[in-house]
């Protein structure tokens, strides 16, 4: 009886030939499949030349260092700007908070669009704005109507960023993504190098109006160059209106193929990706890293300057420059270190991508270049009043703009690489919440700064920073289990 009931099952079992052939055309098939998917991945990533993806990161470049020209050349021009509108530096600060503001709500709105029409039509429609708004600010007689034309001028300059990295995302592939994207900040970031002394220099000797009309001269110029030598860098296939013509054509509507309308896109649906807690603790570290930049630039003209004598506003302006170098020389090493740990890493686990490796270049210097260099800035700019506490300001200085590129170029990256299908809006997304809370905290920031003083304030934003690291260090370290509680569509190794 055993035997019988036995007997069926012994002879349904296959040979151990049959059995090891069946194994060996299983791995076969998905050697196959992961062999089509690099060669789909190598064709989407060799559309363009090696010297066609240089020019088009060329291009993006200017596009990028725009709204951080048109901010950095403006904190210089504050007391210029206050005593032609006979009100206080108070007030005029308020404008930073109005652009950073603007900075939200552009971003959202051109990364949105971007994932619809494409990367080149948001270029062409934002940068006329930027020459509208800054020919608006040039003339502008009240601090109501700078207000408002200088949120038209960052509105339009904002999806620089933003869309500059969701391009940087479509034309090169994961291990060269954070050389490129630090290339691409490294360029961008000049604006605070150079802005401030440009800004100053135009303000001492002939006016902050004849600034804002060179940035609208700028914005004319990148908008004629974007016109006739940026390509369309969209994945083909990816963009809302591809979809929607081959929707359409499916259901056999003539002419499908040339459709094209003004579609209403809502701004705000890229903040949904915030959902994911990997994405919001990068916004919320970046934040904290990104307001020391902002508390030590927004009043220096009013801190150091008044400090140590300077009145001068070119003086003043070139003051900022050690930031701005130190910006320029952090983004591009981020970047570049942030590839290598992720290759080593891959190496490591046998070829397994985990995402969150690329942030471990950031815990240095959130743990230390960021914080300690506010810190220390407040506390010379206090208690040494010789020409050895203007040095060592400059040192700070330095160290602030290399530490926080050291964080934000990795992170840009890493956005990149979990959200690569939707990179431009999940970089808006993180960009628009930084931007909405530093405008936030910004419109406090003289107010706390004339009550408790430069050394307190200057400490609270040290504070802050090592809560950024501390987010940072807790999302390398359970990045995994984090991107398992939200999925908000994060990208595989297939489609990176």
């Amino acid at each position: 009886m055993d035997l019988q009931e036995t007997t069926p099952l012994l002879s349904s079992a296959p040979p151990a030939d049959q059995d090891v052939e069946a194994r060996n055309l299983i791995m076969d098939a998905s050697i196959q499949a992961k062999l089509t998917a690099e060669q789909d991945r190598n064709i989407i990533y060799n559309r363009f030349s090696r010297g066609r993806k240089r020019s088009i990161v060329a291009l993006i470049s200017i596009c990028g260092i725009l709204p951080l020209f048109i901010s950095g050349s403006f904190f210089p021009s504050i007391p210029a700007i206050s005593k032609d509108m006979n009100t206080s530096p108070a007030v005029v600060s308020l404008a930073v908070s109005v652009s950073v503001f603007a900075a939200f709500i552009g971003a959202l709105f051109g990364a949105s669009y971007s994932g619809f029409y494409g990367r080149k039509p948001v270029y062409i429609i934002g940068l006329p704005l930027v020459v509208l708004g800054s020919t608006g600010v040039a003339f502008s007689r009240t601090m109501s109507e700078l207000m408002i034309w200088r949120f038209f001028q960052t509105f339009g300059a904002s999806p620089g960023l933003s869309v500059g990295a969701g391009v940087i995302g479509d034309i090169y592939q994961l291990e060269e993504r954070g050389t490129a994207m630090g290339i691409f900040f490294g360029a961008c970031l000049l604006g605070p190098a150079l802005a401030p002394l440009l800004g100053g220099v135009i303000s001492q000797y002939a006016s902050w109006r004849i600034t804002q009309l060179f940035l609208g001269g700028w914005g004319l110029v990148t908008f004629l160059c974007i016109a006739i030598l940026l390509p369309e860098t969209s994945i083909p296939g990816s963009r809302g209106i591809d979809k929607k013509r081959a929707e359409l054509v499916a259901q056999g509507t003539p002419h499908g193929e040339d459709w094209s309308k003004i579609m209403w896109i809502n701004p705000l649906k890229p903040l949904g990706m915030l959902k994911s807690p990997n994405l919001l603790a990068v916004a919320l570290a970046g934040t904290f890293v990104l307001l020391t930049d902002y508390v030590i630039l927004t009043p220096l003209s009013v801190t150091v300057g008044a400090r140590y004598g300077i009145t001068n506003q070119a003086i003043m302006g070139a003051i900022y420059i050690p930031i701005g170098l130190g910006n320029f020389i952090g983004a591009p090493t981020a970047g570049y270190l942030s590839d290598q740990i992720l290759k080593r890493k891959r190496i490591q686990r046998n070829g397994l991508w985990y995402p969150e490796d690329r942030l471990i270049g950031t815990l240095f210097a959130s743990a230390t270049l960021v914080p300690l260099s506010v810190l220390f800035l407040g506390l010379i700019a206090t208690f040494v009043q010789s020409k050895v506490g203007l040095w060592l300001i400059f040192v700070c200085l330095f160290a602030n703009g290399v530490g926080v590129d050291l964080v934000l170029s990795p992170s840009a990256a890493y956005i990149v690489d979990v959200m690569h299908s939707r990179s431009a809006e999940s970089m808006a997304a993180n960009n628009g919440l930084r931007s909405l809370l530093i405008s936030i905290l910004l419109a406090v920031l003289m107010p706390v700064l004339d009550t408790v003083g430069l050394a307190w304030t200057n400490g609270l934003a040290a504070l802050l920073a090592w809560i950024g690291f501390g987010i940072l260090w807790f999302t390398v370290k359970y990045g995994e289990e984090m991107r398992s509680w939200v999925d908000v569509g994060y990208s595989t190794i297939e489609d990176i």
